[in-house]
This record gives structure tokens, sequence and C-alpha cells, in this order.
């Protein structure tokens, strides 16, 4: 298993934003641009059931994430894994990314009916670019 170097810890603890690649059924690649945390040694970001990458993850949970630095984008991770699908607790995720990368208590694009769902990476390989 993979780890977050120490040094890199800090692009997935600030409002940095990731790109998350999944497997579409035809084995070609799909990309989406998430809110990105870090939790006892595993990445987590937050989606709502039924988008592709759900979908996606759900049939084969082979992922890759990479996260720059917003201020210094020479500055990067890039983590291969395989990620789970965790319900429970998704609604107070997504809330908790609000309030890091909005400023604001509760998330305020949810659609009616919407289920969210956790997505949780655990590392494979890690590789990491310190800043330039």
């Amino acid at each position: 298993m993979g780890q977050i170097p120490k040094e890199a810890e800090h692009l997935f603890d600030e409002p940095n934003f990731g790109d998350v690649a999944t497997v579409m059924p035809d084995g070609s690649p799909q990309n989406s641009t998430v809110w990105v945390d870090r939790e006892d040694g595993t990445i987590v970001f937050n989606t709502a059931k039924g988008r592709v990458k759900h979908k996606n993850i759900a049939r084969d949970p082979r992922v890759a994430i990479s996260v720059h630095n917003e201020e210094n984008p020479y500055e990067q991770a890039i983590v291969r894994g395989r990620a789970e699908l965790v319900e429970e607790g998704a609604d107070e995720h997504i809330d908790s990314l609000a309030k890091k990368y909005l400023g604001r208590e509760t998330y305020p694009f949810r659609q009616p009916g919407e289920e969210r769902v956790i997505v949780r990476i655990t590392p494979e390989k890690v590789s990491y670019t310190p800043p330039a």
C-alpha cells in the first residue's frame, strides 16, 4: 500500500482541487474535478449517487487522483488506488467540504432527492513532486 508523504499532506488538507480519473465501461478514462480531503491514510471526496464517477467506481474501483497546489501548481501529488463507496456520513461530509472550499456551513448545490456518497481511496502508488 502507498502512503501520502508528510510533505504532501497539506495538498489534501488545504482547499486544492483534485482531478479524479475513473474507468468507463469500454475501458476509456473519465475525469472529474472534485473537492478532496484526507482521512486516516486515505483520500476522500464526495459525489452523488448515479453520477458517472459513482457508476464507474461501483463497477471498477480502480482510480487515480492528482492534486496540485493552487498557489504553486508545480507542486503536486498523484495517487493511484482502489476506491470504496461509503454512504454513512456522506451528507455531513459534503457539508464539511463546503465549509473548507466555500466557507459555507452547508453544501449549497444539493438537488432534491439527491443521495450523497463518500468515495474513499486507499493509495496503492503515490508520487509527489515538491515545489519548484
